[in-house]
């Protein structure tokens, strides 16, 4: 495009970063179909790790928050990113 190398294969991309920008997809998606934080913390992480107390200082609540900010913010052109390729001064 406009006379730009293609960026890299997306295999390239680390693994964790991959889950992590398939995990902001998907709670981005539930967020968007009316899901509460807590619904998509459990359908991400599992019931198990999500104590009945403390909702709203959990570690996850803030995980699953980040993941659905990050997930916008990807919807919303972001992920434009992966097409270039990265600068090694960053």
């Amino acid at each position: 495009m406009n006379g730009r190398a293609p960026g890299p294969p997306f295999h390239r991309v680390p693994k964790q970063r991959r889950e992590r920008l398939c995990a902001a997809l998907r709670a981005v998606a539930a967020y968007l179909a009316g899901a509460t934080y807590r619904s998509i913390a459990e359908a991400l992480f599992g019931n198990a790790r999500i104590s009945d107390r403390g909702w709203k200082t959990h570690d996850l609540r803030s995980r699953t928050r980040r993941l659905v900010q990050s997930g916008l913010a990807f919807v919303r052109g972001g992920y434009r990113k992966l097409l270039r390729p990265r600068r090694r001064d960053e």
